[in-house]
């Protein structure tokens, strides 16, 4: 039996336990208290579908109840009307001008140009019924305006002095038939510009086609700081009924796909041909126009999501974020709270006159650990913190979202630092996604590292001789349950291609360097 002291030993060992259990109890309540609700429950390099999806979710895009149809909320639409802004002015600069076509095709129309409709045919919608009546004739929605627009251009244009004609239309298109709908990437409905242009001559149209790429890659790089290459998409893959194809191509390192970024076509006198868009020239004879259409969409978006997201949500570059800061006070017990207060709407106003996007969060029912986490989601460029401590040394903390880093500035020099730090952030989050992207790149010469590469999910780089019917076969020997493998583009910057270089996949003597991969 124990003794006195083993009982009062056993019973002070129990009530320590007891208040270690009341402890851990205690601090398990704390903590689920202090949880904010917020987050990701997915990470992008374990689930990036689900994790795409969910960053979506952050205030950019609202389900529809009608498959592969989004909202558009106003953080997207705010991003989209920059591009637009920046894009319209360029293009205005080089005489295009803007109109507006209707939304509805007539099938006699859509269907003259017979190339150009069977690539859409599977996509195009059609309006059967006017009520509970059928119509008696079904009306197509457009898909893309070539066909729209075309048989105006034989009436607009008689002369020489007609030409060029540059116009632009901003408007939606609807393309229905497809699966796995993704937001901003692949969607029924979908926002862009579709310019389209007629010239005398053939040289004309072909210095458009690249003067468009570049404010392509312009857009993408210089706002969405997502890197791209300019090139030839093969024939097998360019624009249905056109000449020749240009794009800007991005690549999603995390999946290993590709991304048709934009396009810009030249469709030679194909459509002039099937429209009769005849003129008479100097000479008084009667010429054919050389066309191009060129457009890039909502689908820009979606690039950016995919390439700087991270596994605490979305992260903006700031040229296109529509609050480039976020100013958060930090109010601690007993502090002077509405002076903490006064500075942060001080500080976003001195931030907003010197043309900064910038908002004070003075919500007092959440916690500034709370609202970190909620703009950090949101994928803020900047973050600026106001405690006690700032306030008596006349200075705030900031706080990047691209990299986390930390750095106190006096406000007297405020406005000079922020557009420095956003510049910094602009230039940083380019530079990391070059890197991720080169990174992926992979140059392979034979059948055997082409397959190990396309495994791997590389952007593969490889000797190609340029024939459609083994871009077929390539795409034939690759298809499986997440696709084929397909030429990207070939980049204008071509690498030195070595005399007697062979085709990877046929063997016979190489033309050119060409990327290839799965794409989305």
């Amino acid at each position: 039996m124990a003794g006195p002291s083993e009982k009062k030993e056993k019973v002070k060992k129990e009530k320590v336990l007891k208040e270690k259990v009341a402890t851990s109890s205690g601090q398990k309540k704390k903590d689920v208290k202090k949880e904010t609700g917020l987050g990701l429950s997915v990470k992008k390099d374990e689930n990036f579908g689900d994790w795409y999806s969910e960053v979506c979710k952050q205030d950019m895009i609202e389900y529809y109840d009608i498959s592969g149809c989004y909202i558009l909320r106003p953080w997207s639409m705010a991003i989209w009307e920059i591009m637009q802004i920046f894009f319209d002015a360029e293009i205005k600069k080089m005489k295009v001008k803007n109109c507006y076509f209707p939304l509805f095709v007539s099938p006699a129309v859509l269907e003259k140009e017979k190339d150009h409709i069977e690539g859409f045919a599977p996509e195009v919608a059609w309006v059967t019924k006017s009520g509970k009546s059928d119509l008696e004739i079904p009306i197509a929605i457009r898909p893309t305006s070539e066909t729209v627009m075309y048989p105006y251009y034989s009436k607009w244009i008689r002369g020489h002095r007609d030409l060029p004609l540059k116009l632009n239309q901003w408007c939606n298109v609807v393309r229905w038939e497809f699966s796995n709908p993704t937001p901003f990437i692949r969607s029924r409905e979908f926002l862009w510009q579709e310019g389209h242009t007629a010239f005398a001559t053939k040289a004309e149209a072909d210095e458009e086609v690249l003067q468009i790429l570049e404010l392509y890659r312009r857009i993408y790089e210089e706002y969405l700081a997502v890197p791209v290459v300019k090139g030839m998409k093969s024939e097998n893959e360019k624009f249905a009924g056109g000449l020749y194809t240009t794009s800007v191509e991005a690549f999603i390192p995390n999946t290993g796909r590709g991304v048709q970024g934009a396009t810009s076509h030249c469709l030679g006198q194909n459509f002039a041909k099937m429209f009769e868009i005849n003129y008479e020239n100097e000479k008084a004879e009667t010429a054919m126009v050389w066309q191009n259409s060129w457009a890039y969409s909502t689908r820009t978006i979606g690039v950016m999501i995919m390439t700087h997201g991270d596994d605490k949500g979305l992260v903006l570059p700031p040229k296109v974020a529509s609050v480039q800061v976020v100013v958060i006070p930090v109010p601690y017990k007993d502090a002077n709270t509405q002076g903490i207060y006064d500075a942060c709407t001080a500080t976003a106003s001195a931030l907003c006159e010197a043309g900064i996007r910038a908002e004070e969060d003075l919500r007092d029912n959440y916690s500034p650990g709370w609202k970190y986490s909620d703009w950090e989601m949101k994928g803020v460029p900047l973050r600026i913190e106001i405690g006690p401590r700032d306030l008596e040394n006349d200075q705030v903390r900031t706080v990047r979202r691209d990299n986390g880093v930390k750095e106190d500035i006096p406000r007297g020099s405020l406005v000079e630092n922020v557009k420095e730090l956003l510049e910094k952030i602009q230039q940083n989050m380019y530079e990391v996604a070059k890197q991720k992207r080169e990174a992926c790149v992979q140059e392979v010469k034979t059948w055997d590292e082409f397959i190990k590469a396309l495994n791997e999910k590389k952007l593969i780089l490889a000797p190609w001789c340029d024939e459609e019917e083994v871009e077929r076969d390539v795409k034939a020997r690759t298809k499986g349950e997440t696709g084929a493998a397909k030429t990207l583009c070939s980049p204008f910057d071509q690498p030195e291609l070595p005399e007697g270089t062979l085709c990877f996949a046929s063997g016979k003597p190489a033309k050119k360097w060409t990327y290839w991969g799965r794409s989305y």
